[in-house]
């Protein structure tokens, strides 16, 4: 099974490449929105 840690940043890296191939500013937006969650979620775990 796979560790939050890991998920994390396996979800941050997805999100990061989708936002550079986003089609517009709205969806890069959302996108960068997740990226920031992932952010804060992985600097919660490694404390």
């Amino acid at each position: 099974m796979e560790s939050d840690l890991r998920y994390y940043v396996r979800r941050l890296t997805m999100e990061r490449a989708a936002a550079q191939r986003a089609l517009t500013a709205e969806a890069r937006d959302r996108r960068m929105q997740l990226v920031e969650s992932y952010t804060r979620k992985i600097a919660e775990l490694r404390g």
